[in-house]
């Protein structure tokens, strides 16, 4: 018999490593070449980015190195999106509209992803520069590479368009977000992977925006108590008052818009600063019909008014959201008019809290700190960057939960959500509706036990509602009793459809059903 030497064993350990282990399915160390070689597959990885990234360095391709710099610079700070959102949005069109809005969307969820998580966790640096041709070259970053932001902006947008508008309008988006992402290997600020990543993300986060903003083929499908119509309205809009919301921000031509709408009709201006909430009352007390233009915020305080002197609500949107507009049908300004020129009058649901209205939600903990810091900052950095920021600092900071009695029950809280009537999708904040009728209230909530739940939940809001935390409770109730059990002389923090506000330590929310009338385009 041979004598095993120790070359022979050190076969016999490596045939072991990669065979029969390997055929067992038992995992392999790594370094070893077997299949969880993870330091071995990033080796190989990046040196396929290397050996790509000077493959397009040394290419020769007459014509690009005038154009393709150029491109990347105009990509700068999503400013080509920006502009040609811009050109979407004045073609008038209403589905050039939402293309634009949901482009702009999704780069706003896209750009702090990459710039302030992914930078910061790869922290990759640049491509060598070294003999790379000059007339070619951009300005390289102070950033790391890793995963490139122009990337997924210009995936971002490209998607997010073509999940709204004709091929005739998505194909030269998306031709030109490719080449915006082929510049960025091109001028030699990013290797492949970068722009590989990049792409993935911003897809990623287009994707994402349907769970805030769902498609068109949603609206108007909600499910509401028809009433006699109103036959004997004037169709210039005599006897309507229609609050303005120039706070709303939307767009600042509304007023002049519904003037030529409703010519009739007294339009009524409010600035910020100025109380909504009475310049709505006042309004009311002279109106046969109640017009307000805004967004949900505006537009809860004006089904308060509306319902306190029985009148109809025409809502006309004029916000970010407009969920409660949108559920009806109601997109437009045209809409808006057409709806009440047809005299189509609905009963809905509302729900109440702390003598206050709601049309969508109403929420307690920390998403009324998210409306609170977002409200800070948007003044200094527009709404949407503003709104990723807050997030990010409540759910990143360890804030204590509330502690509250809810119906009974001491619990401590992360987040509280209760719905006008009952919500489609899953999740701690659902966007969905088939009825605006149902008379019950859609309660959702999230305890705490540690960070842990809050971000998963946090997380399936995004993803669909998969994977939901073990401490998420949903519920259907006419009626809700909440207590603080913490400060009772600081009261309750809660927001009301993207407003926030201070009750009382104890707060019942309940519904009014088919409380408000409303117009709504004919079916």
């Amino acid at each position: 018999m041979r004598k095993v030497t120790s070359n022979d064993t050190g076969l016999m350990g490596r045939l072991d490593a990669t065979g029969v282990a390997g055929r067992l399915g038992m995992p392999v160390a790594a370094g070893t070449g077997g299949p969880f070689d993870i330091a071995g597959l990033k080796k190989r990885l990046g040196a396929l980015d290397r050996r790509l990234f000077r493959s397009v360095a040394d290419a020769h391709l007459p014509g690009l190195h005038h154009v393709l710099p150029r491109l990347s610079r105009a990509a700068d700070n999503s400013l080509l999106w920006a502009g040609v959102a811009g050109a979407l949005a004045l073609s008038g069109r209403r589905q050039m509209r939402r293309a634009a809005t949901r482009g702009l969307l999704a780069i706003s969820f896209a750009s702090p992803v990459v710039n302030l998580l992914g930078k910061q966790a790869f922290a990759r640096a640049r491509p060598s520069i070294v003999d790379f041709p000059l007339k070619r070259l951009g300005r390289v970053p102070s950033s790391h590479s890793f995963p490139s932001g122009h990337s997924a902006s210009a995936a971002a947008f490209a998607t997010a368009v073509a999940m709204e508008a004709p091929a005739k309008i998505a194909v030269p988006v998306a031709v030109t977000a490719a080449a915006v992402c082929f510049s960025r290997v091109y001028t030699g600020v990013h290797y492949p992977g970068d722009v590989l990543a990049g792409m993935a993300i911003g897809a990623t986060a287009a994707l994402v925006t349907k769970r805030l903003w769902p498609g068109q083929t949603v609206l108007g499908d909600a499910r509401v108590a028809v009433t006699a119509p109103l036959h004997d309205l004037d169709p210039g809009g005599a006897g309507v008052v229609v609050v303005v919301n120039n706070g709303a921000g939307r767009d600042p031509s509304t007023a002049e818009a519904v003037r030529r709408a409703l010519p009739e009709a007294e339009v009524v201006e409010a600035e910020p600063g100025d109380e909504l909430m009475k310049v709505l009352q006042d309004a009311a007390a002279r109106a046969r019909v109640l017009a307000v233009a805004g967004g949900d915020g505006t537009m809860n305080c004006g089904a308060q008014a509306a319902m306190e002197r029985g009148i109809p609500l025409l809502p006309i949107p004029a916000g970010t959201f407009d969920h409660f507009a949108r559920t009806l049908g109601l997109e437009t300004i045209e809409e808006a008019v057409a709806a009440y020129r047809a005299g189509h009058v609905v009963a809905v649901d509302v729900g109440e809290v702390a003598g206050r209205v709601f049309l969508n939600t109403a929420s307690l903990g920390i998403y009324p700190l998210v409306v609170d810091r977002r409200e800070d900052w948007e003044g200094k950095i527009g709404k949407w960057p503003a709104l990723m920021l807050a997030m990010a600092d409540v759910l990143m900071h360890d804030r204590r939960p509330e502690e509250l009695v809810v119906d009974g029950v001491r619990r401590k809280v992360w987040l509280l959500f209760a719905g006008n009537c009952a919500y489609q999708s899953h999740g701690v904040a659902p966007t969905r509706r088939d009825r605006l009728e149902d008379g019950v209230l859609d309660i959702r909530l999230l305890a705490a036990t540690s960070r842990l739940p809050r971000l998963r939940a946090m997380a399936s809001t995004f993803l669909g509602g998969f994977g939901l935390s073990r401490h998420y409770l949903q519920w259907r109730a006419d009626h809700l009793s909440v207590t603080s059990a913490g400060v009772p002389e600081a009261g309750l923090r809660l927001a009301r459809d993207g407003e926030t506000f201070t009750a009382p330590a104890e707060v019942v929310l309940t519904k009014r059903p088919r409380s408000l009338l409303v117009f709504r385009p004919v079916d």
